[in-house]
């Protein structure tokens, strides 16, 4: 049961934009599509709602076939990062007006309204206007109507994008208490990878119209299965390198080397790509077999307790995450560090060949 997508693709002009993918959500769970802009993540989720028929594949809701279903003879509801609500009704009426359409009786209606309202905390302001309300209770407030219908799929498209840090920070830790208290499948989008760890579930990645893996959140961000998935599930993306295994080492640029160890060891001999995220990229040696890249400063973004420093490591371009202010000059050397076990491995092709060794241990 719950929802599941059959070789489903979208195609528009003789384009694609969602390649044939299968997808199963069970019901109760929360589900993140997480991908770039145009990555295809609003594109998946009208093809689940119905708002779109899929060039081919099946949809298949609760056991039966509804891909040629009408969206309103669906049980979905949708929330999209321009929260709509309808300027002169109350709050009340707004969460109410779904119900109205399906007929329910004032008795019923009023119930749920109640209830939904007490669990989005909009209690005290059902009589208020949205326009009488701050930006994050605007947005509960859709939700809540989204939510009162009791939907078995709730699709949530980039919904606290338009919202400051703090009230997305405030929405953030509670959508997954309502998601818990509702027990529907929601399906969230976002470009954040932030977002994605915050909500847990599972995380499907995107990238050109592809999902490149679908699991665990945890697992999918802690063992990506290819390099495109490791650079979407990394903000900023993942840095790269070319290496060569050989004779029990790995050798980097920079004359450097690792003695291999764990998973590494069972490579093959030959050349690969090294994958690490920038924060495993230090200003300061912490670790013994920590090895040392020379780079040069291209740009510093100071985040008030961290620093982005862009650099240029011999044509390829990096970041790094670093604690505190630093304030460098443009086009000046600076020395960076890495510990070995933060190093994930991929084949030339792009697949996983080891996952970083801290990774295995988490």
């Amino acid at each position: 049961m719950g929802l599941e997508l059959k070789g489903v693709s979208k195609v528009v002009d003789g384009k694609t934009h969602i390649y044939p993918t299968d997808l199963t959500l069970e019901p109760g769970t929360m589900n993140v599509l997480l991908g770039p802009t145009l990555s295809g993540k609003t594109s998946l989720m009208r093809l689940m709602a119905g708002l779109d028929v899929p060039a081919s594949g099946q949809v298949i809701w609760n056991g039966a076939d509804v891909t040629g279903q009408r969206v309103q003879d669906r049980g979905v509801a949708m929330v999209y990062q321009q929260f709509i609500n309808y300027p002169s009704m109350s709050v009340y009426e707004n969460i109410a007006s779904p119900l109205r359409l399906l007929r329910k009786s004032k008795a019923e209606i009023d119930a749920a309204v109640h209830k939904t309202a007490e669990m989005m905390k909009l209690t005290p302001m059902l009589q208020r206007k949205p326009l009488e309300l701050s930006g994050g209770q605007q947005q509960r407030c859709a939700l809540a109507r989204a939510l009162v219908k009791e939907a078995g799929l709730v699709l949530l498209d980039e919904p606290l994008a338009n919202l400051d840090y703090k009230l997305r920070e405030e929405l953030r830790v509670e959508i997954p208490r309502i998601f818990a208290e509702s027990g529907a499948i929601f399906v969230y989008a976002t470009t954040e990878p932030e977002e994605a760890l915050l909500l847990g579930g599972n995380t499907a990645t995107l990238w050109e119209g592809r999902v490149t893996q679908f699991g665990p959140t945890p697992e999918v961000y802690r063992r990506p299965s290819d390099a495109t998935t490791a650079k979407v599930f990394s903000d900023p993306p993942m840095n790269f390198l070319q290496i060569r295994k050989r004779s029990g080492y790995l050798e980097f640029g920079d004359g450097q080397r690792a003695e291999v160890s764990g998973q590494l060891g069972a490579l093959a001999d030959g050349d690969y790509i090294a994958g690490f995220r920038p924060n495993h990229l230090e200003a300061e040696k912490h670790t013994e077999d920590a090895m040392a890249f020379h780079c040069k400063v291209a740009v510093t973004e100071i985040t008030g307790s961290e620093t982005f420093i862009h650099l240029d490591h011999h044509g390829d371009r990096w970041v790094g995450l670093v604690h505190g202010v630093r304030e460098l000059e443009i086009g000046s050397d600076i020395t960076v560090y890495l510990d070995p076990s933060h190093i994930y491995t991929f084949t030339e092709d792009g697949s996983l060949a080891a996952a970083a060794s801290y990774a295995e241990a988490a």
